[in-house]
Protein backbone atom coordinates (compact mmCIF):
# COMPACT_ATOMS: atom_id res chain seq x y z
CA UNK A 1 0.00 0.00 0.00
CA UNK A 2 2.79 2.38 0.93
CA UNK A 3 4.56 1.67 -2.36
CA UNK A 4 1.34 2.29 -4.27
CA UNK A 5 0.80 5.65 -2.52
CA UNK A 6 4.38 6.64 -3.20
CA UNK A 7 3.97 5.83 -6.89
CA UNK A 8 0.82 7.94 -7.15
CA UNK A 9 2.60 10.88 -5.50
CA UNK A 10 5.54 10.69 -7.92
CA UNK A 11 3.21 10.39 -10.94
CA UNK A 12 1.26 13.45 -9.75
CA UNK A 13 4.44 15.51 -9.48
CA UNK A 14 5.48 14.44 -12.98
CA UNK A 15 2.13 15.58 -14.37
CA UNK A 16 2.54 19.02 -12.76
CA UNK A 17 6.07 19.38 -14.19
CA UNK A 18 4.90 18.33 -17.65
CA UNK A 19 2.04 20.87 -17.64
CA UNK A 20 4.39 23.63 -16.50
CA UNK A 21 6.83 22.86 -19.30
CA UNK A 22 3.99 22.93 -21.83
CA UNK A 23 2.84 26.34 -20.60
CA UNK A 24 6.37 27.73 -20.82
CA UNK A 25 6.78 26.38 -24.34
CA UNK A 26 3.54 28.13 -25.33
CA UNK A 27 4.86 31.47 -24.04
CA UNK A 28 8.01 31.16 -26.10
CA UNK A 29 6.35 30.14 -29.38
CA UNK A 30 7.65 31.16 -32.80
CA UNK A 31 4.70 33.24 -33.99
CA UNK A 32 5.19 36.70 -35.50
CA UNK A 33 3.09 39.64 -34.39
CA UNK A 34 2.96 43.18 -35.73
CA UNK A 35 5.98 45.17 -34.62
CA UNK A 36 7.76 42.12 -33.18
CA UNK A 37 10.45 39.83 -34.53
CA UNK A 38 9.75 36.16 -35.14
CA UNK A 39 9.56 34.38 -31.81
CA UNK A 40 9.21 37.65 -29.88
CA UNK A 41 5.61 38.90 -29.81
CA UNK A 42 5.45 42.70 -29.70
CA UNK A 43 4.55 44.18 -26.36
CA UNK A 44 1.98 46.95 -26.22
CA UNK A 45 3.40 50.42 -26.76
CA UNK A 46 6.62 49.38 -28.51
CA UNK A 47 5.80 50.77 -31.98
CA UNK A 48 7.30 53.89 -33.55
CA UNK A 49 4.50 56.14 -32.34
CA UNK A 50 4.98 55.05 -28.72
CA UNK A 51 8.74 55.53 -28.95
CA UNK A 52 8.36 59.04 -30.35
CA UNK A 53 5.99 60.01 -27.56
CA UNK A 54 8.17 58.47 -24.86
CA UNK A 55 11.26 60.24 -26.23
CA UNK A 56 9.27 63.43 -26.85
CA UNK A 57 11.11 63.86 -30.12
CA UNK A 58 10.67 62.74 -33.74
CA UNK A 59 13.99 61.51 -35.18
CA UNK A 60 13.86 61.55 -38.96
CA UNK A 61 16.34 60.75 -41.75
CA UNK A 62 16.59 63.51 -44.36
CA UNK A 63 18.94 64.60 -47.12
CA UNK A 64 21.38 67.46 -46.44
CA UNK A 65 22.50 68.02 -50.03
CA UNK A 66 19.30 68.57 -52.02
CA UNK A 67 18.18 72.13 -52.61
CA UNK A 68 14.40 72.53 -52.25
CA UNK A 69 13.97 69.22 -50.38
CA UNK A 70 16.68 69.00 -47.74
CA UNK A 71 19.67 71.34 -47.82
CA UNK A 72 21.99 72.28 -44.97
CA UNK A 73 23.07 75.91 -44.80
CA UNK A 74 26.79 75.84 -43.95
CA UNK A 75 26.56 79.30 -42.37
CA UNK A 76 23.70 78.58 -39.96
CA UNK A 77 23.73 74.78 -39.78
CA UNK A 78 19.98 74.76 -40.47
CA UNK A 79 18.50 72.16 -42.81
CA UNK A 80 15.54 73.37 -44.87
CA UNK A 81 13.31 72.11 -47.65
CA UNK A 82 10.08 70.39 -48.65
CA UNK A 83 10.90 67.16 -46.81
CA UNK A 84 11.83 69.08 -43.67
CA UNK A 85 8.47 70.86 -43.59
CA UNK A 86 6.64 67.55 -43.95
CA UNK A 87 8.71 66.16 -41.05
CA UNK A 88 7.82 69.19 -38.93
CA UNK A 89 4.13 68.64 -39.68
CA UNK A 90 4.40 65.06 -38.38
CA UNK A 91 6.14 66.23 -35.20
CA UNK A 92 3.39 68.79 -34.65
CA UNK A 93 0.65 66.19 -35.12
CA UNK A 94 2.25 63.60 -32.84
CA UNK A 95 3.88 65.83 -30.20
CA UNK A 96 2.06 69.14 -30.60
CA UNK A 97 5.25 71.03 -31.47
CA UNK A 98 7.01 71.10 -34.86
CA UNK A 99 10.31 71.89 -33.14
CA UNK A 100 10.38 68.56 -31.30
CA UNK A 101 12.35 67.06 -34.11
CA UNK A 102 15.86 65.75 -34.69
CA UNK A 103 17.18 65.59 -38.24
CA UNK A 104 19.78 62.97 -39.18
CA UNK A 105 21.54 63.00 -42.52
CA UNK A 106 20.94 60.02 -44.79
CA UNK A 107 22.04 59.13 -48.30
CA UNK A 108 20.34 56.86 -50.82
CA UNK A 109 22.69 54.10 -49.63
CA UNK A 110 22.41 54.55 -45.84
CA UNK A 111 18.76 55.45 -45.27
CA UNK A 112 17.19 51.96 -45.15
CA UNK A 113 19.92 50.48 -42.90
CA UNK A 114 19.55 53.44 -40.51
CA UNK A 115 15.79 52.88 -40.29
CA UNK A 116 16.15 49.14 -39.78
CA UNK A 117 18.70 49.48 -36.98
CA UNK A 118 16.58 52.01 -35.12
CA UNK A 119 18.70 55.14 -35.60
CA UNK A 120 15.71 56.98 -37.08
CA UNK A 121 11.92 56.78 -36.79
CA UNK A 122 11.21 57.40 -40.48
CA UNK A 123 12.83 58.36 -43.78
CA UNK A 124 11.64 61.52 -45.52
CA UNK A 125 14.32 61.84 -48.17
CA UNK A 126 12.95 61.91 -51.74
CA UNK A 127 12.59 58.13 -51.56
CA UNK A 128 10.82 56.51 -54.49
CA UNK A 129 8.33 53.78 -53.61
CA UNK A 130 9.40 50.54 -55.34
CA UNK A 131 8.40 46.90 -55.00
CA UNK A 132 11.93 45.93 -53.94
CA UNK A 133 11.98 48.54 -51.17
CA UNK A 134 8.55 47.42 -49.97
CA UNK A 135 10.18 44.13 -49.02
CA UNK A 136 12.33 45.98 -46.48
CA UNK A 137 10.19 48.89 -45.31
CA UNK A 138 6.60 50.09 -45.33
CA UNK A 139 5.62 53.31 -47.11
CA UNK A 140 3.10 56.04 -46.52
CA UNK A 141 0.86 57.21 -49.33
CA UNK A 142 2.63 59.20 -52.06
CA UNK A 143 3.54 62.66 -50.77
CA UNK A 144 5.28 63.93 -53.92
CA UNK A 145 5.22 62.75 -57.55
CA UNK A 146 8.37 63.41 -59.57
CA UNK A 147 9.89 62.10 -62.83
CA UNK A 148 13.45 61.31 -63.79
CA UNK A 149 15.20 63.74 -66.12
CA UNK A 150 18.64 65.28 -66.83
CA UNK A 151 20.65 68.27 -65.68
CA UNK A 152 22.95 69.60 -68.42
CA UNK A 153 24.89 72.71 -69.36
CA UNK A 154 22.71 75.37 -70.96
CA UNK A 155 24.34 74.87 -74.37
CA UNK A 156 24.24 71.05 -74.21
CA UNK A 157 22.64 69.22 -77.16
CA UNK A 158 21.03 66.80 -74.69
CA UNK A 159 17.28 67.36 -74.35
CA UNK A 160 16.11 63.94 -73.30
CA UNK A 161 16.62 60.21 -73.34
CA UNK A 162 16.69 60.11 -77.16
CA UNK A 163 19.96 62.08 -77.12
CA UNK A 164 21.85 59.53 -75.02
CA UNK A 165 24.71 58.14 -77.13
CA UNK A 166 27.35 55.48 -76.67
CA UNK A 167 30.38 56.85 -74.83
CA UNK A 168 28.47 59.48 -72.89
CA UNK A 169 29.03 59.60 -69.14
CA UNK A 170 26.03 60.12 -66.88
CA UNK A 171 26.54 60.90 -63.19
CA UNK A 172 24.15 60.09 -60.33
CA UNK A 173 24.08 58.94 -56.69
CA UNK A 174 24.87 55.49 -55.31
CA UNK A 175 21.91 53.34 -54.32
CA UNK A 176 19.39 55.50 -56.16
CA UNK A 177 16.64 54.32 -58.49
CA UNK A 178 18.07 56.84 -60.98
CA UNK A 179 21.19 54.71 -61.52
CA UNK A 180 19.08 51.60 -62.16
CA UNK A 181 16.68 53.44 -64.48
CA UNK A 182 19.33 55.08 -66.68
CA UNK A 183 21.18 51.78 -67.10
CA UNK A 184 17.94 50.14 -68.25
CA UNK A 185 16.85 53.04 -70.48
CA UNK A 186 20.24 53.91 -72.01
CA UNK A 187 22.44 50.79 -71.80
CA UNK A 188 25.16 52.26 -74.03
CA UNK A 189 26.11 55.12 -71.69
CA UNK A 190 28.62 54.88 -68.85
CA UNK A 191 27.07 55.53 -65.42
CA UNK A 192 29.26 57.06 -62.72
CA UNK A 193 27.90 56.82 -59.19
CA UNK A 194 28.88 59.17 -56.35
CA UNK A 195 28.13 59.12 -52.62
CA UNK A 196 25.44 61.80 -52.92
CA UNK A 197 24.01 64.31 -55.40
CA UNK A 198 26.21 67.15 -54.17
CA UNK A 199 29.27 65.13 -55.18
CA UNK A 200 27.63 64.15 -58.46
CA UNK A 201 26.89 67.79 -59.27
CA UNK A 202 30.48 68.76 -58.44
CA UNK A 203 31.66 66.01 -60.80
CA UNK A 204 29.37 67.29 -63.56
CA UNK A 205 30.71 70.84 -63.18
CA UNK A 206 34.26 69.47 -63.25
CA UNK A 207 33.55 67.90 -66.65
CA UNK A 208 33.46 64.29 -65.47
CA UNK A 209 30.06 63.69 -67.04
CA UNK A 210 27.81 64.86 -69.88
CA UNK A 211 24.69 64.97 -67.72
CA UNK A 212 23.44 64.31 -64.21
CA UNK A 213 20.30 62.25 -63.84
CA UNK A 214 17.79 62.01 -61.03
CA UNK A 215 14.25 63.18 -60.35
CA UNK A 216 13.40 66.52 -61.96
CA UNK A 217 12.29 67.93 -58.60
CA UNK A 218 15.86 67.57 -57.33
CA UNK A 219 17.42 68.84 -60.53
CA UNK A 220 15.45 72.08 -60.32
CA UNK A 221 17.16 72.74 -57.01
CA UNK A 222 20.59 72.21 -58.55
CA UNK A 223 19.79 74.47 -61.50
CA UNK A 224 18.69 77.12 -59.03
CA UNK A 225 22.13 76.92 -57.40
CA UNK A 226 23.95 77.38 -60.72
CA UNK A 227 22.20 79.19 -63.61
CA UNK A 228 24.75 77.78 -66.08
CA UNK A 229 22.74 74.53 -65.99
CA UNK A 230 19.25 73.62 -67.08
CA UNK A 231 16.82 70.74 -66.57
CA UNK A 232 15.60 68.90 -69.67
CA UNK A 233 11.81 69.02 -70.02
CA UNK A 234 11.30 65.36 -70.85
CA UNK A 235 10.81 62.87 -68.01
CA UNK A 236 11.16 59.15 -68.67
CA UNK A 237 9.90 57.69 -65.38
CA UNK A 238 7.37 58.35 -62.67
CA UNK A 239 8.93 58.65 -59.21
CA UNK A 240 6.33 58.54 -56.42
CA UNK A 241 7.96 59.60 -53.15
CA UNK A 242 6.85 57.95 -49.93
CA UNK A 243 7.74 58.26 -46.25
CA UNK A 244 9.50 55.03 -45.24
CA UNK A 245 8.50 53.44 -41.93
CA UNK A 246 9.65 50.26 -40.18
CA UNK A 247 8.20 47.11 -41.68
CA UNK A 248 4.97 46.01 -40.00
CA UNK A 249 4.30 49.27 -38.14
CA UNK A 250 0.74 49.75 -39.41
CA UNK A 251 -0.13 52.16 -36.60
CA UNK A 252 2.48 54.75 -37.59
CA UNK A 253 1.74 54.31 -41.31
CA UNK A 254 -1.89 55.18 -40.56
CA UNK A 255 -0.88 58.17 -38.45
CA UNK A 256 1.23 59.57 -41.29
CA UNK A 257 -1.38 58.83 -43.97
CA UNK A 258 -4.10 60.51 -41.91
CA UNK A 259 -1.89 63.59 -41.60
CA UNK A 260 -1.10 63.73 -45.33
CA UNK A 261 -4.80 63.51 -46.13
CA UNK A 262 -5.57 66.23 -43.61
CA UNK A 263 -2.84 68.51 -45.03
CA UNK A 264 -4.14 68.12 -48.57
CA UNK A 265 -7.71 68.82 -47.48
CA UNK A 266 -6.94 71.93 -45.43
CA UNK A 267 -4.51 73.47 -47.95
CA UNK A 268 -1.37 73.14 -45.82
CA UNK A 269 0.21 70.74 -48.33
CA UNK A 270 -0.37 73.15 -51.22
CA UNK A 271 1.35 75.95 -49.28
CA UNK A 272 4.44 73.82 -48.63
CA UNK A 273 4.52 72.67 -52.27
CA UNK A 274 4.27 76.20 -53.67
CA UNK A 275 6.81 77.51 -51.13
CA UNK A 276 9.53 75.13 -52.36
CA UNK A 277 8.59 74.12 -55.92
CA UNK A 278 7.23 77.48 -57.04
CA UNK A 279 3.95 76.19 -58.48
CA UNK A 280 0.81 74.59 -57.12
CA UNK A 281 0.65 70.77 -57.28
CA UNK A 282 -1.24 69.18 -60.13
CA UNK A 283 -4.59 67.82 -59.01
Amino acid sequence: MKANKLWKKVAGMGLVLMLSATALAGCGGGSTTEGGAKGTPAAAGTGTLAKIKERDKFVVGVKYDLNLFGLKDPATGNVEGFDIDIAKAIAKKVLGDENKIELKEVTSKTRIPMLKNGEIDAIIATMTITEDRKKEVDFSDVYFLAGQSFLVKKDSPINGLKDMQKGMKIVTAKGSTSAKNIRASAPDVEVLEFENYAEAFTALKAGQGDALTTDNALLYGMAKQDPNYRVTEETFTEEPYGIAISKGDAEFVKTVNDLLKEMKENGEYDKIYEKWIGTKPKK
